[in-house]
């Protein structure tokens, strides 16, 4: 594994844990800040822009609680540039929402770019695996 892959590796760690922590200021330094940046969720319409993701993260934290992301088949793939690069990995998503207890296997694909030296995610996408 390259310094590149390591490094990627690191920043999907780090969003997890902003993720956990519900932490903005922390998940607010992974992703990208630009209209461009998408985020597709488990459900809806497309997330659009750092300012839109950063109010569907306030809602989701006010609604959950016990957040608990098991991270699992991380996979990473540097473009020929090494500036570019996606992801997979599977979660086990828990948490807790109105005394409810949530269970939920997650399909997670990222895409990365190198940015004035730091890795940002310019794209997330996660769906619920059905079956």
């Amino acid at each position: 594994m390259n310094s590149a892959e390591t490094e990627v590796l690191s920043l999907l760690d780090s969003y997890v844990r902003a993720v956990e922590s519900k932490s903005l200021e922390q998940y607010a330094s992974v992703v990208a800040h630009d209209p461009a940046m998408v985020n597709f969720g488990a459900f809806g319409a497309p997330i659009l822009g750092w300012e839109s993701l950063r109010h569907v993260m306030d809602g989701k934290n006010a609604a959950l609680e016990s957040i608990r992301i098991e991270q699992d088949d991380v996979s990473v793939h540097l473009l020929p540039t090494q500036d570019d690069a996606w992801a997979r990995s599977l979660w086990r998503f828990h948490a807790k929402s109105e005394g409810n207890e949530l269970d939920l296997p997650v399909r997670c694909t990222w895409q990365l770019q190198r940015r004035d030296g730091q890795w940002r995610v310019v794209h997330f996408r996660k769906s619920i695996a059905a079956g």
